[in-house]
């Protein structure tokens, strides 16, 4: 792959994961001012916000990187043979950094300091499972979706089914959804609705770890002729220059 190829599809994921995580924070903060006194409409709104963004940059971004925007979406695709290991650190580095730039971006627009470290502690076993269950959901869909559609209109159905399932698993699982090592780790940077602890991130990632595997490997029984790249749409070829 040529250099400036991948730095393409690098900044698409930085990019992406970063108006991603400022949807999240965003949302979070605007939710629990509108609705100081109502944790579930705050949940309403956060997961309607977080939902439709994504929608939004899978369709946007998709074509350049395949809208990964997910270290265990990354990892699924490195584990199914469609990147090397080289590429595919570059891209959850790109995650991780772009989605820490969204959340400073958040807290700055609600007037915070740029970086306000979290203090809402998420650690019990429950909420564990839930991250797990939550990943492994997310993974099957996009899995499921690449095996089901064809290459022209993966996009389209792959941005829905995405946003739409994060919205739902926002109120089906226990842990609200966070299903991504990356906005996790952003989501450390503030302390507010969306916010998480940094003590709680190391148990948040290995069950999304433990749900992203899992989902491979049962995909692999499900559907032995799975696509081995491009898990949510073809992306940038890797001679673009």
């Amino acid at each position: 792959m040529r250099p400036l190829g991948l730095a393409r599809r690098l900044t698409a994921e930085a990019i992406g994961t970063g108006f991603l995580v400022a949807a999240v924070v965003g949302s979070g903060i605007a939710a629990q001012r509108l609705s100081p006194n109502d944790l579930g409409l705050q949940l309403l709104e956060n997961s309607f916000a977080t939902g439709t963004a994504l929608i939004a940059l899978i369709l946007a971004f998709g074509s350049l990187s395949g809208a990964h925007f997910n270290p265990v979406i990354t990892l699924a695709d490195r584990m199914l043979g469609g990147m090397a290991s080289g590429e595919a650190g570059a891209y959850v580095g790109a995650q991780v950094i772009g989605g820490c730039i969204g959340a400073i971006v958040a807290n700055l627009m609600f007037d915070l300091s740029a970086i306000e470290w979290s203090t809402h502690d998420r650690a019990a076993g429950g909420l564990w499972f839930g991250e797990a269950v939550a990943t492994f959901g997310l993974v099957m869909v996009i899995l499921g979706v690449v095996r089901s559609t064809d290459a022209a209109s993966r996009a389209a159905w792959a941005a829905v089914a995405v946003g739409g399932y994060i919205a739902a698993a926002y109120w089906f699982t226990s842990s609200t959804s966070f299903a991504n090592p990356a906005v996790t780790v952003a989501r450390a940077l503030t302390d507010t609705f969306a916010g998480i602890a940094p003590a709680s991130l190391p148990a948040f990632v290995a069950a999304q770890l433990a749900g992203g595997i899992a989902a491979v490997g049962l995909a692999r029984f499900l559907w032995p002729t799975l696509p081995a790249a491009d898990l949510i749409v073809p992306h940038e070829p890797a001679d673009a220059a």
